[in-house]
């Protein structure tokens, strides 16, 4: 015979009963009237298809299956007290904050968010771009991540809440030895002809890539084939310096041997940073990202978009929404 699921409360009421032999005191246990009480324990008997206890005017005693059920109702009694515990206080658990790349702009939101919630733990992970951690935050393995939030799937988009973070400058990467590296800016026209990596063929950073293909379109750049993945700066190097191809970076990009950031002008072509999560998460630490994010932009201009700079309209639009109405 296959037992149905049984509700803890129906064993609460097994257990209280149990343990006073006494269906008015048990009662008052549990805050219930008698007849409710009652009605529980034939519910749970009905369920298990077992009598339970022996009822008499004078006394009430447990059967062998009731003896036989008390060990097991304490057992499931206590996982459930445990589940709840665990489940109380959503700052128990670390909150898992993909950064992307480390030393950028979301590493320092992290870094006042920690400020300003130190109780929390908020453990930064590196998946190296929101299309992957947008999948792993769906999945339930990452809660936080930054990137460019218009350029996901809509229907995954659809199931995320956003909160716009920056407007970041964009810039490139150029060998030492480039031409355009001894300059202290690139405009748009002068990477014409040239052909420039962003990330094409790397699954994680669909997004980075489909924003290089719309301002390489209006400027002549060439958008570089899919070079192999490279995990880790050192990595990256090494793979970067084989093909010679600059880079399409954000003016923050951590620096790399044997290269030059440069920052692109005529017009500052912008990356649209937004902070990530799942729709219903509820965690101290994401309210103090939040508030860093807000802070952090407030005070150094992130959300100051740059006259005539560019940026595709889905992204700016989706920008200009104020944290209210994309939040949760």
């Amino acid at each position: 015979m296959s037992v149905p699921d049984t509700d803890p409360r129906l064993l609460r009421a097994f257990l209280a009963v149990a343990e006073e032999l006494h269906f008015t005191r048990a009662a008052a246990r549990l805050f219930l009237a008698q007849q409710a009480l009652s009605r529980d324990i034939r519910r749970l008997e009905r369920e298990l298809g077992a009598e339970l206890f022996v009822r008499t005017t004078r006394r009430v005693s447990l059967t062998p299956d009731g003896e036989r059920l008390l060990p097991y109702a304490r057992r499931v009694l206590d996982a459930h007290a445990e589940l709840a515990a665990a489940f109380a206080d959503p700052a128990a658990r670390p909150l898992l904050v993909d950064l992307n790349t480390d030393g950028m702009t979301a590493a320092r939101v992290l870094a006042r968010a920690r400020d300003l919630a130190p109780a929390c733990e908020l453990m930064a992970r590196f998946e190296s771009g929101l299309t992957r951690a947008a999948d792993e935050i769906l999945a339930g393995r990452l809660d936080v991540s930054f990137g460019r939030a218009a350029g996901l799937d809509p229907a995954v988009r659809a199931r995320l809440r956003v909160q716009p973070v920056r407007y970041e400058p964009m810039a490139v990467l150029l060998p030492v030895a480039h031409p355009l590296a001894a300059r202290e800016s690139v405009a748009l026209d002068d990477l014409g002809g040239e052909t420039v990596y962003a990330g094409a063929g790397n699954e994680r950073t669909r997004e980075w890539t489909a924003l290089a293909a719309l301002l390489f379109g209006e400027y002549g750049i060439e958008l570089a084939p899919p070079a192999p993945l490279a995990v880790g700066v050192a990595e990256f190097q090494r793979v970067m310096a084989k093909t010679g191809n600059p880079v399409l970076a954000v003016v923050g990009f951590p620096p790399l041997p044997g290269t030059v950031l440069r920052p692109l002008v005529a017009p500052v072509p912008l990356s649209p940073l937004m902070m990530v999560w799942r729709e219903g998460l509820r965690h101290p630490g994401l309210d103090a990202l939040r508030a860093a994010a807000g802070r952090l932009a407030a005070s150094e201009g992130w959300m100051e978009r740059p006259p005539g700079s560019w940026l595709p309209e889905g992204d700016a639009a989706l920008m200009r929404e104020p944290p209210s109405a994309t939040g949760r």
